[in-house]
């Protein structure tokens, strides 16, 4: 008896040495898996042949076939492969697990507890790029990518990738995931979802309102903002639009 509380107070002691020190244990939560195959700078395959895609960011494409990478795609793959290639990793759930193209959607955490997300929005690599209802790490996110705006790191030093002022928004961008930045000029409706940025059409799509706690733009006309989607050509007029889809798309500044 004695021999067995020996033990039990023994594993007790070790356990959060093992929490501290990024190493697997039952007080960690989350799936261990080895990486097999790293595809591009977002998302990469398990030895066992999970598809997972890194949640809540987004790094340039890389060359598929016939269409052509972007700027800094091969940097974010190799910054991904120097990460975990060949790595255990431990991976952490939000409220959806999978996508629809049946990807699972994580939080990647290496052994010795650093967060694989957020460096790589945190070295210029990626850029926040969010969904509802997966928005538990947002804040963190954007926390990291601030950094690297302000260092002006990776793609954020680059013509494609870089934050556009609302009066350079141009046709050119249509199809294009920008950050933009401009003052709130006008409002359309009388509820506060809609407004513009110059040219610039920006709206909560009545699907994704439910996320919001309120309008985002109610009563700020002047207010100097900072929004992110991707641009698109309004259905009507000359004026181009840009959807926001979670409350991490749209920053006051």
């Amino acid at each position: 008896m004695m021999r067995a509380v020996s033990l039990l107070l023994g594993l007790l002691l070790l356990l959060p040495m093992a929490a501290q020190s990024g190493t697997l244990s039952v007080v960690e939560s989350g799936q261990w898996v080895q990486v097999g195959k790293v595809y591009d700078g977002d998302t990469f395959q398990t030895r066992k042949g999970m598809k997972v895609r890194l949640l809540g960011m987004n790094t340039p494409e890389v060359r598929h076939g016939t269409e052509r990478g972007q700027v800094m795609g091969r940097e974010g793959t190799a910054a991904l492969k120097r990460l975990i290639s060949g790595q255990t990793v431990r991976l952490t759930f939000d409220r959806e697990r999978t996508d629809r193209y049946g990807r699972t959607l994580a939080q990647v955490w290496l052994r010795d507890g650093r967060w694989v997300n957020g460096l790589l929005v945190a070295q210029g690599f990626a850029h926040v790029y969010t969904f509802a209802p997966n928005v538990r790490w947002a804040d963190k996110l954007l926390h990291e990518e601030h950094k690297a705006i302000a260092e002006g790191l990776g793609i954020w030093k680059t013509a494609r990738f870089s934050v556009l002022p609302a009066e350079r928004v141009k046709a050119r961008n249509i199809g294009e995931f920008r950050v933009v930045e401009g003052v709130v000029d006008a409002m359309r409706g009388k509820k506060g979802w809609s407004f513009t940025l110059g040219r610039l059409h920006i709206s909560v799509p009545r699907k994704y309102r439910a996320g919001f706690k309120q309008a985002p733009a109610l009563g700020h006309v002047g207010a100097n903002i900072r929004v992110r989607g991707r641009i698109r050509a309004a259905s009507r007029g000359d004026k181009l639009y840009l959807a926001l889809h979670t409350p991490a798309d749209m920053e006051w500044l």
